[in-house]
């Protein structure tokens, strides 16, 4: 049977770049006897995919996550995962009300259900918001790393850090008390099970919250962030920001952390703009304003209100902005704030961003300004702060010297806090929420007052067997020394390192150099080597995984999308994600604006490489490794001559970039030593070649003016491609190899 290549349909700037690329790839790939499947799971594919049961039969499709979901627990899985939104609830009613407007007839999101009916079309959409793509398709732990020749260009074609000023006034504010961090207990199942999570209110009135089935040797952790405590932090680091003249900026992950992290970023809001609650409190609980939802909700609800009322609350917003500190800003021309929504500032990608911008971020005029990088809750804070430091001490760090950090994470089987979702609740009053076994033992329990986060998470004993063998592996075939950032004063990591220190005697470790270190340890070791050019492997959990694969990326070659990540996938088969989609958005509203796409696809060129690889293991035929080997080499090319999409309109973008990777693996085939490639192939790497003005300038002629495409999260195909394959004579040649 010939091995199936699945291609994830996604969403913003990789969704528009898939137009133009996977045309090439199905024409490239035709004889190595594999078959390119396309597989939607955009956000707007799950929303409709979800809510098929308010649409027509014309209408409906297939839930396409819930096929993935099987087949990555299958040894035929072989995937190549774009970057998907992460939806926050602002984007899933923006989605929505797109869909609505193509003639979809979906009910509207209830964000306060009124009745049993909302309270389920709630429920149902609820399965599209925040990272619920990425732990299903995640059955595998995550191996990430820069490819040779990435980095190699960077240390050619160095990106812009900013210095960090000597005086700089910049650092991490985090809690000191009552957050996740203090309060986190841990257990490990005996046997399997079924555990109940309960609330117990002061008077010993009972209320399950939800069931678990944990296997045996499962480590099940939970904590909880005391609401009250939090909002005195935010009170006092934004008097601690005015008293220093800096800028204050939150950094949260509330597209990942979808049920607790939206309620941190209100409590901020709630605390920023306190006036505004104790004088029209009543009035924007009338217009249905949400603080978990941002500024942006008050904005957009505001003309619910008579003419006068939205006045005074115009003139107490300024008000406000005057006594408070500066905000950090998404987009300063536009007075967007890191306030407005809570999936614009997703801290994986806005503290590299600001250490890249030497330790600043950009003020309301528009000028880069010291700000406290706010992180609640001090489990990864510390790291950020010793990195924070680090800079401050020994200034900006050199692409062209550093060394590289790699990365193998814990996340198979939704491992720890991003698959905590499902597990995370408010206590509904003062009482405590606790974890009960099946033999009616008590094995977690938590103090809490109403409105407290609650989550438990897990880590299943496979999944981090299977972690722990991968860092032995890479570490074996690298010769890099791995860290495991785990805390003993953490109870969740405190049972990941029993299970480390039991497995690690199983492998031969003569050639392994291995250290287990709290983070901000472990980043002060990495630091030292970093800067000394020396080469690292981190081996994190989850939620470290997916900070560390941005942030050293980030400073190493200037973005994270150029990340080759790899899941070896517990069942045998390869996930392979193509870098992060971060900037994804921005690329989009330029190509709207101006026709031009900056969107890099390296990554899925890198991914591409690895999963063609694959498929000869799944039984494809010899030419795979060929076509692989000649398109790794074309890669090769791609950086060393520079033919990345640039920045402006008339130069190079998306579109011209895989011109030039079509043209070098061409040439790469045309003297591959098979005889029918290179026969193949010599005409058409000839033909790619002679026309190159003429391509370019085709691409060049649709640049420069705004373009329609009949939707953000929902967009005309046919549109699409229009703009995407610009090129008669280009289209001409890759459509005769398909």
């Amino acid at each position: 049977m010939k091995p199936t290549i699945v291609w994830t349909k996604i969403d913003e700037a990789p969704y528009l770049a898939t137009f133009s690329l996977l045309p090439i790839v199905e024409a490239f790939t035709k004889d190595a006897d594999v078959n390119i499947e396309l597989r939607d799971i955009s956000l707007a594919g799950r929303v409709i995919a979800t809510m098929k049961d308010f649409l027509p039969e014309e209408l409906q499709q297939s839930d396409e996550l819930a096929y993935l979901g099987e087949l990555v627990n299958k040894p035929e899985a072989n995937v190549i995962k774009l970057p998907n939104i992460s939806a926050s609830v602002p984007q899933l009613i923006a989605t929505v009300k797109e869909l609505q407007s193509q003639g979809y007839p979906l009910p509207d999101y209830p964000e306060e259900p009124k009745n049993a009916e909302e309270e389920k079309i709630k429920m149902l959409y609820s399965k599209c918001i925040g990272s619920n793509v990425n732990p299903v398709l995640r059955q595998g732990n995550s191996d990430r790393r820069l490819a040779e020749p990435v980095k190699e260009y960077a240390k050619n074609h160095p990106h812009r850090m900013r210095d960090v000023k000597e005086n700089s006034k910049s650092y991490v504010a985090h809690m000191d008390a009552n957050d996740f961090y203090q309060n986190e207990q841990s257990y490990i199942s005996p046997k399997n099970q079924t555990l109940k999570i309960v609330f117990e209110d002061k008077e010993g009135n009972k209320k399950l919250l939800k069931e678990v089935e944990v296997e045996k040797d499962e480590i099940i952790s939970s904590s909880f962030m005391n609401r009250r405590t939090l909002r005195d932090f935010y009170a006092k680091v934004i008097e601690d920001a005015k008293e220093k003249d800096i800028l204050f900026s939150l950094h949260l992950k509330a597209t990942m952390m979808k049920v607790s992290d939206p309620v941190m970023f209100g409590d901020a809001i709630r605390v920023y703009y306190k006036e505004l609650f104790d004088k029209f409190g009543k009035e924007l609980e009338e217009i249905g304003f949400n603080p978990n939802n941002g500024l942006s909700d008050l904005e957009a609800k505001l003309n619910r209100l008579p003419e006068d009322k939205q006045q005074a609350i115009k003139e107490t917003l300024k008000e406000i902005y005057a006594k408070n500190p500066r905000l950090y800003m998404v987009d300063s021309d536009k007075g967007i704030t890191n306030l407005h929504k809570p999936n614009d500032v997703i801290i994986d990608a806005s503290i590299p961003a600001v250490i890249k911008n030497g330790l600043q971020g950009w003020g309301p005029d528009g000028e880069t300004e010291d700000c406290v990088i706010t992180v609640p809750d001090r489990t990864y804070a510390r790291m950020y702060k010793e990195i924070v430091a680090d800079l401050v001490k020994n200034g900006q760090f050199d692409p062209t010297k550093v060394g590289t950090v790699q990365n193998v994470g814990l996340m198979a089987k939704k491992a720890e806090e991003y698959g905590s979702h499902d597990k995370t609740f408010f206590a509904p009053n003062d009482g405590k929420i606790y974890v009960e076994d099946e033999d009616g033992n008590v094995v977690m329990s938590h103090d809490v007052e109403r409105g407290d986060i609650w989550r438990a998470y897990v880590a299943k004993d496979d999944a981090v067997r299977d972690w722990i063998k991968l860092a032995v592996n890479r570490a074996k075939e690298s010769g890099y020394p791995i860290v495991f950032w785990l805390d003993s004063n953490r109870a969740h990591d405190a049972n990941l390192i029993k299970r480390v220190l039991e497995e690690l005697p199983k492998y031969d470790l003569s050639d392994v150099e291995y250290y287990i270190m709290a983070p901000e340890q472990a980043m002060k070791y990495t630091l030292k080597r970093f800067r000394n050019g020396e080469n690292t492997i981190s081996v994190t959990g989850n939620i470290l995984r997916d900070y560390l694969t941005d942030l050293f990326p980030i400073i190493e070659v200037g973005t994270s999308a150029r990340t080759l990540s790899i899941v070896p996938l517990l069942a045998g088969g390869g996930l392979f994600e193509t870098g992060a989609g971060g900037s994804a958005p921005k690329h989009v509203e330029q190509f709207l604006k101006e026709c031009h796409l900056r969107w890099d696809s390296l990554g899925e060129f890198l991914a591409l490489v690895e999963s063609l690889k694959l498929a000869k293991k799944q039984g494809g035929s010899d030419k795979i490794d060929t076509i692989a080997n000649a398109l790794s080499r074309a890669v090769a090319r791609y950086l060393d001559e520079d033919r990345t999409p640039k920045r402006k309109v008339g130069e190079l973008d998306n579109r011209g970039s895989h011109y030039y990777l079509a043209r070098f693996w061409a040439e790469e085939l045309a003297n591959c030593g098979d005889n029918e490639l290179e026969s193949k192939f010599r005409p058409v790497a000839k033909e790619l070649k002679e026309n190159e003005e003429k391509i370019l300038e085709e691409i060049r002629a649709v640049e420069g003016k705004p373009v329609d495409i009949g939707g953000y999260y929902h967009p005309n195909e046919e549109l699409v491609e229009k703009y995407m394959r610009p090129s008669a004579t280009f289209n001409k040649i890759i459509d005769a190899l398909r």
